[in-house]
């Protein structure tokens, strides 16, 4: 049995676009779930996402809990040995208030994955595959959530090719989720229904890809 940690904010959480945090799709349709369904047996998936979660970054507004390194570590113990860490963050990270150009979120994304390789707990404690996900670019038009994200859509074009510089630096896995889904109308920077099972499908596929020993 391998076991994968989807480690993200609200689109990974499953938040309905449009909705609050209690609205959310079932695990089915989450794309972790949907991860889980095309991996079939053999696979553990453990999803671990939260509305408003940023990369390490404590939120003045909606509380330190949102920082997800703070988080990172007790979670990567209690669900050790861990085969494969995916991340899926950055969003959060370009609100106004914290006023952070794409390539400062890729750092803190670096942060991360520097936490994950140090506690290096993979099976006989190697460090565990990683893989980082770009989240797909924001609308233009983010409906009532203009005055926090703004200046936000232009950064979320470039957050892939910040992204995946960081993972190719590090010798991790990146996967643009971007090239299979979009955000959807309703907010302008939560993905659908749809989008998800995209999303897990074609992360299905990148996990099988994997060199796995």
């Amino acid at each position: 049995m391998r076991t994968i940690l989807c480690y993200g904010d609200s689109n990974t959480h499953g938040q309905i676009p449009g909705g609050t945090p209690l609205d959310r799709y079932t695990f089915e349709r989450r794309w972790p779930g949907v991860l889980a369904r095309e991996l079939g047996t053999g696979w553990h998936i453990i999803e671990e996402g939260l509305s408003g979660r940023t990369t390490v970054r404590d939120d003045p507004i909606e509380g330190a809990m949102k920082n997800g390194r703070t988080y990172l570590r007790p979670c990567l113990m209690s669900h050790t040995p861990l085969d494969l860490v995916i991340i899926m963050l950055g969003t959060n990270d370009l609100k106004a208030r914290f006023n952070q150009p794409a390539s400062e979120v890729a750092m803190g994304l670096g942060c991360l994955i520097h936490d994950i390789k140090e506690l290096a707990l993979g099976p006989s404690c190697t460090v565990p595959e990683i893989m980082i996900v770009s989240p797909p670019p924001m609308l233009d038009d983010v409906k009532d959530w203009q005055n926090i994200f703004k200046g936000a859509q232009q950064k979320s074009h470039e957050l892939a090719l910040q992204f995946e510089i960081m993972a190719d630096s590090l010798e991790v896995h990146f996967f643009d989720a971007g090239t299979v889904s979009t955000c959807d109308r309703l907010d302008g920077f939560h993905i659908n229904g749809e989008a998800h099972e995209n999303l897990g499908v074609a992360l299905a596929r990148e996990v099988e890809a994997i060199g796995w020993k």
